[in-house]
């Protein structure tokens, strides 16, 4: 069996540009990363290749019935398909949903290898130098372009201690932080008040100076300050 060369060149197209973005997204420690990507790419290529080659197949139409080849079929399955594995990648904790960049890394990582399973080569090509411009160069621009940062803040008081919403927005005003959203948990024993706070400020944000400041609260028996990244 001679191998032929129109499958082969595909396949390893793909297995490439999997490889690139996904060495981006490994490289800034992000939960789906090269070996993921690879497979996303290569899968979407193989089972394309198959569609595309479907004369190919070992079966029969049935008496009287007509087999109609229709690759499109396949790459709708598998464009709904990733998205079942890009849910794996997005979570919530508290106010936050991370991972987005991510999954959309996977699911443009998926199109560029069906581009490669139909043979649209050019297309591929600028697809994935598309790609990777925006989550490598694009990503130095962003951070120096001014924008608003976001962080959670997760304060826990002691009981009778925990200061009204408009006294917590105001320290954290302090620092140039903006609470846009206070939620209250308090425990079952009634011990503890804790306060889920998302909160916004212009970057770069002083987190050290609002560490500090909540570090010096009567009454704040614990918290966490978390900037949001995708």
């Amino acid at each position: 069996m001679n191998l032929d060369i129109n499958l082969l060149w595909p396949v390893l197209a793909a297995m490439t540009t999997g490889g690139l973005i996904g060495v981006e997204r490994t490289y800034h420690g992000h939960p789906a990363g090269f070996r993921t990507h690879i497979l996303v790419c290569l899968t979407s290529c193989l089972l394309m290749l198959a569609a595309m080659h479907q004369s190919t197949w070992a079966f029969t139409a049935l008496p009287g019935q007509n087999v109609v080849v229709d690759p499109t079929r396949m790459s709708h399955g598998l464009l709904t398909g990733i998205g079942f594995l890009c849910a794996g990648v997005i979570f919530r904790e508290g106010f936050s949903v991370h991972g987005l960049t991510t999954a959309a890394s996977l699911w443009i990582t998926s199109a560029i290898g069906v581009l490669y399973g139909v043979g649209m080569l050019n297309l591929a090509l600028v697809g994935a130098g598309a790609t990777l411009t925006v989550l490598a160069i694009l990503r130095l621009l962003d951070a120096k372009l001014p924008h608003v940062g976001v962080m959670d803040i997760d304060l826990r008081w002691a009981r009778g201690s925990a200061p009204r919403e408009s006294e917590l927005r105001a320290l954290l005003k302090q620092d140039g932080i903006k609470a846009v959203r206070i939620g209250h948990v308090i425990s079952p024993d009634g011990k503890l008040h804790e306060h889920k706070v998302k909160a916004k400020g212009q970057m770069p944000m002083d987190i050290d100076g609002v560490v500090a400041r909540l570090a010096d609260q009567p009454g704040l028996t614990g918290f966490s300050v978390v900037p949001r990244d995708d």
